[in-house]
């Protein structure tokens, strides 16, 4: 019995552990991508922003509502350009400005949603480290249990039932892994895109 749970965990961690932390400097950070905690708005938008506040009420609900629309990930880029020109057309003086502003919010949106993202995988990887230490004693606890003179084989039972469990919920969980780390990374690209498409809109 010793034998064939030591595989069977072996067989589990030895294909989701190096997930658990590929960086081992910091165990939050699971990821093979880079971590990034902060992205730049002045990298993305290399154009100086303006500082004051629009006195336009209409203008800054429109700004508002570009905004809004272009932090909505699951919209196609074309989608998001075409509501960029329309803002552009309803509003044709300081056109770079405005759209300056319009990035400057959404920056603002998309990178919260980042940082909160990030703060989740560490709280994952935290979590399934956790649960490869109590995975890791409860092995040990049942190879003594196994070895004494008068095996509880009840304990052992119970014991047996609760790894098997809890493997299946960690290489569950490592499944996911791969798209939580993928996110962050997306979600910068797609601002990057979002920026770039701004500038040319800004320019037209």
């Amino acid at each position: 019995m010793r034998t064939l749970v030591s595989t069977a965990f072996a067989a589990v961690m030895g294909t989701a552990a190096p997930l658990v932390a590929a960086d081992f400097s910091d165990p939050t950070w699971p990821c093979v991508q880079r971590k990034v905690e902060e992205l730049s708005l002045g990298l993305m938008w290399p154009i100086a922003l303006p500082e004051d506040e629009v006195e336009d009420s209409a203008l800054a609900a429109d700004i508002r509502d570009l905004a809004g629309t272009l932090a909505v990930r699951r919209l196609e880029m074309d989608a998001l350009r075409q509501a960029a020109e329309d803002f552009a057309g309803r509003w044709p003086a300081d056109r770079a400005d405005n759209l300056g502003r319009v990035f400057a919010q959404t920056f603002k949106s998309l990178n919260t949603r980042r940082s909160r993202i990030i703060n989740g995988i560490a709280d994952f990887s935290l979590g399934q480290i956790a649960l490869a230490e109590k995975i890791d004693e409860m092995r040990l606890e049942m190879d003594t249990a196994l070895e004494a003179d008068a095996p509880d084989y009840d304990r052992i039972d119970a014991l047996e039932e609760k790894l098997d469990w809890d493997q299946v919920i960690y290489s569950d969980r490592q499944q996911s892994i791969t798209y939580l780390c993928e996110t962050p990374q997306l979600i910068e690209k797609r601002l990057f895109a979002i920026a770039q498409m701004l500038q040319d809109v800004a320019k037209d």
